[in-house]
C-alpha cells in the first residue's frame, strides 16, 4: 500500500540554516506516527514541509501517492489533511466558535445550513456543544485547542498533523481530546513532549535530532507507577 504523506530525502533550509538533513520518513493508511525530540530540532518544520508551508530545497514530498512541488500542488490536497497548530491562536479567527468550526466546511463548498450542521455535530460528539456562541479568543486553553480540532474533524480529513496537541489542555479536556483522537479513523502524525500521550495514542515513533530522524521503540517501564516512553536508535558516527 502506498503512503499517504512521504518525504524522500528532504533537506529544509531556511535563512541560511539546514533544518531537515536529508529526512525521509512515510505515513500508511491507518497509522499513527509520533516525532519526538528536543526543542528546535526540526519537528514543527517537519509537519509544515508535509502541507507546503515550507520548501524542501531537496528532495520531494508526495501526498496521496502524488508529488508535490509548488502551493498549486500543495493546495489540492490540503482539505484532506487536518493540521493542528501549536498555538491555538493562530488558528482561531473568526468571531465565535460555531463560526470558526464550521468554516472549513464553508471552504469546502457545503451550504451554510450543512457547515453549520456538520459544526454542531462535531461540537456535540466532543461535548462541547455549549461553545457554539461564545467568542473563539475568549475561551480558555483547552477549550481552544477542542475547538481547533473540531474545525479540523468537521473537514472529515483522511489524516491529521498534530503539533503539541495537549498543550496548555487541563484534565478534563484532555480526556475529551484523547476520547476523539481515538475515535478519528484516519492516519495520524502526532508531535508530543507528552509520553504519556504517545504511548496511549502512536502505533510508532521516529526522533528527530539535529534535522536527522531516525527510528525510536516505545517502552512501557515499571517503577512505584507505569509510564511509558519512546527510545531512540542512535546511529554510529
Amino acid at each position: 500500500m502506498s503512503a499517504l504523506l512521504a518525504l524522500e530525502n528532504v533537506t529544509v533550509v531556511r535563512d541560511g540554516a539546514t533544518l531537515l538533513r536529508q529526512v525521509d520518513l512515510s505515513l500508511a493508511a491507518g497509522e499513527r506516527l509520533a516525532i519526538v525530540g528536543p526543542n528546535g530540532a526540526g519537528k514543527t518544520t517537519l509537519l509544515r514541509t508535509l502541507i507546503g508551508l515550507e520548501r524542501a530545497a531537496a528532495g520531494r514530498v508526495r501526498l496521496f501517492g502524488t508529488p508535490c512541488h509548488g502551493e498549486r500542488d500543495f493546495r489540492a490536497f490540503r482539505p484532506r489533511i487536518g493540521f493542528l497548530f501549536q498555538d491555538s491562536d493562530d488558528q482561531l479567527f473568526c468571531p465565535s466558535v460555531i463560526e470558526d468550526v464550521a468554516f472549513g466546511p464553508l471552504n469546502l463548498g457545503l451550504s451554510q445550513a450543512e457547515a453549520f450542521r456538520r459544526a454542531e455535530e462535531v461540537l456535540a460528539m466532543l461535548g462541547i456543544a455549549a461553545l457554539a456562541p461564545r467568542i473563539s479568543h475568549r475561551l480558555s486553553g483547552g477549550e481552544k485547542r477542542l475547538v481547533c480540532l473540531a474545525g479540523l474533524l468537521a473537514m472529515k480529513p483522511d489524516v491529521l498533523l498534530l503539533d503539541e496537541p495537549t498543550n496548555g489542555v487541563d484534565t478534563e479536556n484532555g480526556r475529551r481530546l484523547r476520547a476523539a483522537l481515538h475515535a478519528f479513523p484516519g492516519a495520524m502524525l502526532l508531535v508530543s513532549h507528552d509520553d504519556g500521550f504517545i504511548a496511549e495514542l502512536a502505533t510508532r515513533a521516529m526522533a528527530i535530532h539535529d534535522g536527522h530522524l531516525s527510528p525510536a521503540e516505545i517502552h512501557t517501564h515499571p517503577h512505584s507507577h507505569t509510564h511509558s516512553h519512546p527510545h531512540i536508535h542512535q546511529s554510529e558516527a
